[in-house]
């Protein structure tokens, strides 16, 4: 205020202006200041799978992604991992957040995978994330991203939710407000161990690798 009065040809000491101020009401408009704490850097992968969902061996080629599921309280967030080799949903995880932390739970959750498996995402968000691919490193695992806004880059995960979805939900709009995760997890170990799909021979993913293994 004493610079701008002093621009005028008025000189005004500025503990006198701010004293006029507070007897007038007179109050700046101060922009707040919001404090930055840096990017996170992205890390993107190339496609490693190219639409190429065979797989001759368990644990090697990996497919992820999350659903948000209708609830009467709003949103429930699934995110799994299926095995190519069997289709069987491997690894899974609820949470009514779709964040880092849901992802990373359900990499703690993953049982099983080979060396240097390819693990197959879209490119959200937590798939790209830096400390994404950190953890990826560490579980000596190869990251792989569909292309962008191209859902059949990863079609077998995509199907999965689909059958889920028009199963679990038939004529509901959304879950019942109780126990929706029961639910999930009874769909889910009922379609790994008993709905049976025509690439497996008419077998359950279960019953495919256990027909393998003997």
């Amino acid at each position: 205020m004493s610079v701008a009065l002093k621009r005028e040809g008025l000189l005004v000491n500025h503990k006198r202006a701010y004293r006029l101020m507070r007897k007038l009401g007179i109050q700046s408009t101060i922009r707040k200041k919001r404090k930055f704490f840096g990017r996170v850097g992205s890390s993107l992968f190339p496609n490693l799978l190219e639409r190429d969902f065979s797989s001759m061996q368990p644990g090697r080629k990996l497919v992820t992604d999350i659903t948000y599921l209708p609830v009467k309280s709003g949103f429930m967030y699934l995110s799994v991992i299926q095995d190519l080799h069997n289709n069987e949903i491997i690894s899974h995880n609820m949470s009514n957040q779709n964040n880092l932390d849901l992802v990373f739970a359900t990499l703690r959750a993953l049982p099983r995978h080979e060396a240097k498996a390819i693990l197959h995402s879209d490119q959200g968000f937590q798939y790209t994330h830096k400390t994404y691919a950190d953890r990826l490193d560490e579980m000596n695992i190869r990251g792989s991203h569909s292309r962008k806004g191209n859902c059949l880059d990863n079609a077998v995960i995509e199907s999965f939710f689909s059958h889920l979805k028009t199963e679990i939900f038939a004529a509901k709009n959304v879950l019942p407000a109780a126990e929706p995760k029961v639910l999930v997890e009874e769909y889910i170990r009922f379609y790994n161990a008993e709905r049976f799909q025509k690439r497996l021979g008419q077998l359950s993913p279960v019953e495919y690798r256990e027909k393998l293994a003997a």
